[in-house]
């Protein structure tokens, strides 16, 4: 069974990650925590602790491991909850560090970027796209420091493809969601249509960015990867909805006055605002979950350990 080293595999996102692994992986959990040697951890599942801005340990903790394959999904997850010098600079220094020992182990990369990325959310005001649906080529354009911090990354990960000659991977979800608590789904969301204009009211369930992570991290029968080595590809992780289920189109004229020139979505369609086409083409993924159905759904937590 292959290893696969997981950064912020306790954090909310990230928990889930690992369970999804956990049945076709040793998955060791790094985290600035330690949950205590006294704990039991679930199957196929241990845990570490290093601070991962600090590069020497995460070298060393990388190197101990020696990992077939590296997800790199822990970060300060959102700006305005901390300096923004500090969200950039823990973001970056950690997904710089944690990718160069990655290439340095030979192992494939699987990374949390973000749709903040193309800079809409933190942007003022919010400009519309440049195109609809929104591609992984179109321009990234942050202002604010975390989306500036993956921006970095997924440079990061390019460069230690190519140094290293590794696949590498960023992921983009949006607003992620958990099932039975859908904040998209809110009464103060939904009937604010302001409150999700930032992201033209795009969500993901936590459960279909698990399966993306998997999907990407899975080799073919011939031990190839998906993507190959040398090669860093950044994809689009949303529902295939929006989270108002209204027509995309209608929604952007009220809250935007207008939409892009450059539009390929059909009116009346209540599709998401960004292409999933190419995490299908790469990965025969597709989100299997919609808030019509999760929103109200009863589902477990993950547990790693008891």
């Amino acid at each position: 069974m292959e290893t696969v080293l997981v950064t912020g595999g306790r954090g909310a996102s990230g928990r889930w990650v690992v369970d999804r692994l956990a049945g076709d992986y040793e998955v060791v959990v790094v985290d600035y925590d330690h949950p205590g040697l006294g704990v039991d951890p679930a199957p196929n599942v241990s845990f570490r602790a290093a601070d991962l801005a600090e590069r020497g340990e995460a070298l060393d903790i990388v190197a101990a491991v020696d990992p077939d394959a590296v997800v790199h999904w822990a970060a300060i997850p959102v700006a305005g909850t901390h300096p923004e010098g500090r969200v950039f600079e823990a973001n970056a220094l950690a997904a710089k560090n944690v990718l160069d020992a990655a290439g340095r182990a030979d192992a494939r990369i699987v990374q949390a970027s973000s749709d903040g990325a193309y800079g809409f959310f933190f942007a003022d005001p919010t400009p519309l796209p440049d195109e609809l649906p929104i591609t992984e080529d179109h321009p990234l354009r942050p202002e604010d420091p975390y989306g500036l911090s993956k921006v970095t990354a997924e440079a990061a990960a390019g460069a230690v493809a190519r140094r290293h000659d590794v696949p590498a991977v960023s992921i983009r979800p949006s607003w992620i969601q958990y099932p039975g608590a859908y904040a998209c789904r809110a009464d103060e969301y939904v009937t604010d249509l302001d409150a999700g204009a930032g992201n033209f009211w795009s969500y993901v369930d936590v459960r279909d960015v698990a399966d993306l992570v998997a999907a990407a991290l899975a080799e073919t029968g011939d031990g190839d990867a998906p993507v190959d080595p040398g090669t860093h590809e950044a994809v689009n992780c949303v529902a295939a909805d929006n989270a108002l289920g209204r027509p995309l189109l209608d929604l952007l004229r009220e809250a935007y006055d207008g939409v892009p020139d450059d539009s390929a979505v059909d009116e009346g369609d209540d599709r998401g605002a960004y292409a999933i086409d190419k995490a299908d083409r790469l990965f025969g993924w597709t989100p299997s979950r919609s808030w019509r159905d999760a929103a109200d759904e009863e589902v477990a937590e993950p547990t790693l350990f008891e």
